[in-house]
């Protein structure tokens, strides 16, 4: 695994503009970064990503059974109590989830390390499975990259793929749903929706904030017809906080991703995994805060259990030194996982989004910043391989 300096192409903002990239800039910072990539030998894709990330997979989705049974494990991940049933519901009944993004700690030696999961809205989708394709095309064009070269990158074929699998049980029109003033959400939505077209499925687009409720409890579009099946870029706790959340477990909508998706997005699915494989090479040990839990030593990261984008962590180094991110979500409960600092490239600390569209690897992304904490403003970089 090495960082790359490349020369950026003199047009790519025009090619983003039209490609509906729109926030390839964020608060006047870069966001899309093509000024240098990352390489990959084809061993440390398969071998030590792709492998693992397969692995790790089935090892939280072998917990839903068990969490989804369990009251103690309901409440130890901070479930609301009146949605427990109606997740449980979802899952037996195997509604299908279409795709996650594990965050993964890689410097290129030894084995990776699982950071976490975000499996109920994951972002940076568009410009892994799409954008830096076309970088990787447009710079073997121009000479730019060696001909050879390749990408660890099956996302947009599976997500299409997948969309074609579930079409067939899912009610029509599908909605695709975000913040109206989220230009990433928008653009995220906006992509997923021309996947689920590529597989033939009728769609729709609707605002979190126009979606209403009819008085028999079904959740209705601007003119008032009913939203049969929602794909919604917004999580699915800040849904239960609405005023309207109590309608979800009545309303009959189907949802993706699907309730049961909420309890692998929670960060105590970490001190979960570790209690069920204490010592596998790619977790890091993990435990839920109380009262009398103690510092993982030496040094250690504690983060809430519901949080995104780096939001409310405190990283505290071996040498004693304090890294914290500010953040909204501190009236959850939280975890402690032991600390792992990011690998760092040329000032910059990568760390590695690596893809699952239904339950199969499929490719990754990496996100660098010169903290060692990955936030929403982290820059994107796009990858190679190249043995």
């Amino acid at each position: 695994m090495r960082r790359i300096l490349t020369p950026e192409r003199p047009d790519w903002r025009d090619t983003a503009a039209r490609l509906g990239f729109r926030f390839h800039t964020i608060d006047g910072e870069p966001y899309w970064d093509e000024s240098a990539c990352y390489a990959f030998t084809l061993q440390q894709i398969e071998q030590d990503l792709e492998d693992p990330t397969f692995e790790l997979h089935q090892m939280a989705m072998g917990l839903v059974e068990e969490i989804v049974n369990s009251e103690e494990l309901m409440d130890r991940l901070a479930v609301p109590v009146d949605y427990r049933d109606w997740i449980a519901e979802s899952w037996r009944r195997g509604e299908p989830h279409l795709y996650g993004r594990m965050d993964l700690a890689y410097d290129g030696n030894g084995p990776a390390k699982l950071f976490e999961l975000n499996y109920d809205t994951p972002t940076s989708l568009y410009e892994a499975a799409f954008f830096q394709w076309v970088w990787l095309e447009e710079q073997k064009q121009r000479g730019v990259i060696a001909q050879n070269a390749d990408q660890y990158n099956l996302i947009q074929d599976l997500l299409v793929e997948t969309f074609a699998t579930i079409a067939p049980d899912l009610p029509k029109p599908l909605y695709f749903s975000a913040m109206r003033e989220s230009q990433e959400d928008q653009g995220t939505i906006a992509y997923l929706r021309d996947c689920a077209e590529q597989a033939g499925i009728d769609t729709r687009t609707i605002a979190i904030e126009d979606i209403g409720l009819s008085t028999d409890s079904r959740f209705t579009d601007l003119d008032d017809y009913v939203i049969p099946a929602l794909f919604k870029l917004y999580p699915l706790e800040f849904l239960f906080a609405d005023r309207f959340g109590p309608a979800l477990p009545r309303s009959g909508i189907r949802l993706i991703e699907p309730p049961w998706k909420t309890l692998l997005s929670n960060k105590g699915i970490l001190p979960l995994l570790w209690q069920k494989h204490a010592g596998h090479p790619n977790l890091l040990e993990a435990h839920f805060e109380t009262g009398t839990s103690g510092a993982l030593g030496p040094g250690w990261v504690r983060k809430p259990l519901y949080s995104r984008e780096g939001a409310n962590v405190t990283l505290i180094l071996p040498d004693g030194s304090q890294h914290v991110a500010a953040g909204p979500y501190d009236d959850a409960p939280w975890i402690r996982q032991a600390v792992h600092p990011l690998p760092r490239f040329d000032g910059n600390y990568a760390v590695i989004g690596s893809w699952v569209v239904a339950d199969r690897a499929a490719g990754i992304g990496i996100r660098e910043d010169t903290t060692l904490i990955t936030r929403d403003t982290s820059r994107f970089l796009p990858h190679i391989i190249l043995d």
